[in-house]
């Protein structure tokens, strides 16, 4: 489910939000971050899904969660179109509170095969209060590869969905 760009609300003020302190950190232009970022809006959904502003900070005009519902059911895809192929960080745009899953299943298609790594939205994200990064694969160029954000294994907590950062990082570890 993606929203109609007339349906997307414009950003929050700060008396609607539960961290006002990170509206400075929301970049509602995915353009000015380096490298190639698909936002929630552009990823393939699978199961309902709810939009929301409510905790920044958040790529776009927001994120979306599972609401606590229908665990392992719901997913969703972001495929990249990568200018060359080579080694790319991979980086999860996601809030946090108490509110959010621990364990969340994080599934990356890269040339080498597939690899799946946790992470825990209930930490703040390390880079610029918005990102974490999940690793370096190698990709091929074009929309071959692929990175799953699923809900499984998540009971009682929210799942968010925000935005997939890849970079082009050096060729060595």
């Amino acid at each position: 489910m993606c929203l109609p760009a007339d349906e997307v609300p414009s950003l929050p003020r700060p008396d609607q939000v539960d961290k006002p302190e990170n509206l400075p950190f929301i970049v509602a232009d995915k353009a000015t971050l380096p490298g190639i970022v698909v936002d929630n809006t552009e990823a393939k959904l699978v199961g309902n899904w709810q939009h929301s502003v409510h905790t920044p900070p958040f790529v776009g005009a927001g994120y979306i969660h599972d609401m606590k519902e229908k665990k392992g059911e719901k997913t969703a895809t972001f495929t990249p179109e990568l200018p060359a192929t080579g080694l790319y960080e991979v980086r999860i745009a996601h809030n946090s509170n108490v509110r959010r899953a621990q364990g969340v299943p994080i599934t990356i298609h890269h040339s080498k095969g597939t690899s799946v790594v946790q992470i825990n939205e209930n930490e703040p994200a390390p880079l610029a209060k918005l990102f974490r990064s999940i690793g370096r694969f190698h990709f091929q160029k074009g929309r071959k590869g692929s990175v799953v954000i699923g809900t499984k294994g998540t009971e009682g907590k929210y799942v968010i969905v925000d935005a997939v950062q890849f970079i082009p990082a050096p060729n060595h570890p």
